[in-house]
């Protein structure tokens, strides 16, 4: 995400030039410049993809869940990973040479942080309901945008976060089952990771060669103990067809529509927006899994957004 910022910060700055240079901006001129639309209707459009994204990556996990019992937790992540793996793979065409060891470790760090973010947030969703484990999940995220920022008013939004974890225990973790929550946390952690080495792999790869290359490793982390746990199941049509599908959704779709929503918005907005993950993930367990939320974990939800939304604009 930091390459992605720098990259808006660029595109402002020859806005602001060309604006010097020739006199009031207009909006072709803005268009031609920066390469995005003016505010208004490409702000929209940009904030209707971001959602779409979001609907479409909490949705391919509801989906997943529903193949769960067909091939497991691990099976199913396997097959989004390695599915998603080849697909970026065939788009993008990495280039493999000119780069040193630390290019190489950087993008092991990549792969290896997004594969376990996967693996544990499928074991964790095969074990209590979406919405808290999603909750619980973008603790890890909160907590790497309280510590960059360094502000007391960071510290609020950290408590705010507690609260709500508080009342998920309140709910009763017992309920949630103590090792799904271990999980989430877990895969929580890994998506803080994947963060940093995201954006230290755009600083070192062109294009989109980093997360290809990451999504690589992540396959071949994950596959083997797919492989382990369901079998010959992985080859059965309907569950390679769900697999795909589950790929598209939660990979394919929301990385298009992400760039695509970049190119439209301010780098803050884009990450405010995807602070309602948990809300999205709630709606998503309700209509595609039937699982329902007591008020009070409703509210425990609607506290780590909140919480979320509040550290992303201290800290942008």
């Amino acid at each position: 995400m930091t390459s992605r910022v720098g990259s808006v910060g660029a595109g402002r700055a020859v806005a602001q030039g060309a604006a010097t240079a020739q006199g009031a901006p207009t909006p072709g001129r803005i268009r031609r410049a920066t390469g995005r639309r003016p505010a208004g209707v490409g702000s929209l459009s940009g904030i209707g993809l971001v959602l779409a994204g979001a609907l479409s990556v909490q949705f391919g996990s509801a989906v997943a869940a529903l193949l769960f019992p067909r091939a497991g937790a691990l099976g199913v992540v396997s097959l989004r990973v390695t599915l998603a793996a080849v697909l970026i793979l065939a788009v993008c065409r990495p280039r493999l040479r000119g780069y040193t060891r630390g290019d190489w470790a950087v993008a092991g760090g990549f792969g290896l942080a997004l594969g376990g973010m996967n693996i544990l947030f499928y074991q964790a969703i095969d074990r209590i309901p979406l919405g808290p484990a999603v909750t619980l999940e973008v603790l890890g995220p909160l907590l790497l945008s309280v510590v960059a920022a360094r502000r007391a008013a960071s510290l609020v939004w950290a408590g705010l976060a507690l609260v709500g974890v508080f009342l998920l225990g309140q709910a009763g973790f017992s309920e949630l089952n103590l090792a799904g929550a271990g999980f989430a946390l877990g895969a929580g952690a890994m998506w803080a990771a994947y963060i940093v080495f995201n954006s230290r792999a755009g600083a070192r790869f062109p294009r989109l060669d980093g997360l290809a290359v990451a999504m690589a490793i992540a396959a071949l982390v994950s596959l083997p103990l797919g492989i382990a746990s369901a079998g010959s199941t992985l080859l059965e049509p309907g569950v390679l067809l769900l697999g795909l599908g589950v790929a598209l959704l939660s990979s394919g779709v929301p990385y298009t529509l992400e760039f695509l929503a970049l190119r439209r918005l301010p780098a803050a907005t884009f990450a405010v927006l995807m602070s309602m993950a948990p809300a999205i993930a709630a709606l998503a367990g309700f209509l595609v899994l039937g699982q329902t939320l007591s008020a009070l974990q409703c509210l425990a939800i609607a506290l780590v957004v909140g919480a979320s939304v509040g550290a992303v604009r201290t800290g942008r």
